[in-house]
């Protein structure tokens, strides 16, 4: 008599070993899932632009076009000058940095104006991020910078000139850690004793580490 748990299970015994042997072609750690992505699909997520300019795409936007796109799909969140509505980020501004409340803005934190172009092509607008063309996307940086007194009005933004906008905070993340490198030879027989190991410095008072109580609001580095 036909059984059909039978010819279940020998349906999937059959599937198991036809993976097993797939597996076994492609080479150990390959578990039939997934596939090789084609070129042009690594191209699609492949738009990484970096400080010197390479990954940034062919394209080209002037202040005054972005100002204009801005007001249609940024000023909502963004403000009409960068200030920020609601909850929503500044864009622009001079605030401080060490204050008790930063406020980091484009113009006085940003390090590259290369990564303003990244991020806007990778991540806006909210919440419908990749509908920007690339003369797009140049625009709305060149605006930014503008509005941030960065370049004048009449900036075109592109891949030669991008790379070449010097960032008011370009130097602010070149950080020399004022701790000395340390360095011990492992052992396994006559090792130092505790005793005899002495701790000579310490990241106290070097503005290294926030304090660990109180308010987060008012957690200065000690």
């Amino acid at each position: 008599m036909f059984n059909w748990d039978d010819a279940r299970a020998t349906a999937a015994a059959v599937l198991l070993l036809g993976g097993v042997a797939a597996a076994g072609e492609r080479g150990p750690g390959y578990y039939g899932l997934g596939a090789v992505p084609t070129p042009d699909e690594i191209a699609g997520w492949a738009i990484s632009a970096r400080p010197d300019g390479k990954g940034l795409p062919p394209g080209r936007g002037s202040v005054g076009q972005g100002g204009d796109l801005y007001a249609d799909i940024c000023a909502a969140c963004h403000g009409q000058f960068g200030q920020g509505e609601a909850r929503y980020p500044k864009l622009a501004g001079t605030g401080s940095l060490t204050g008790e409340r930063p406020e980091p803005t484009v113009g006085n934190y940003w390090p590259y104006a290369t990564t303003l172009f990244d991020y806007i092509n990778r991540a806006m607008p909210f919440p419908s991020p990749h509908l920007l063309t690339a003369d797009q996307v140049y625009a709305l940086t060149a605006y930014v910078l503008s509005i941030n007194d960065i370049v004048d009005g009449d900036f075109v933004a592109d891949q030669d000139s991008l790379p070449k906008v010097k960032m008011p905070n370009q130097d602010g993340f070149i950080w020399k850690d004022p701790r000395p490198d340390t360095r011990d030879t492992a052992c396994m027989k006559a090792c130092r004793t505790p005793d005899s190991i002495k701790i000579t410095s310490t990241a106290e008072g070097k503005n290294l580490t926030p304090r660990t109580t109180g308010s987060l609001d008012t957690a200065m580095p000690q």
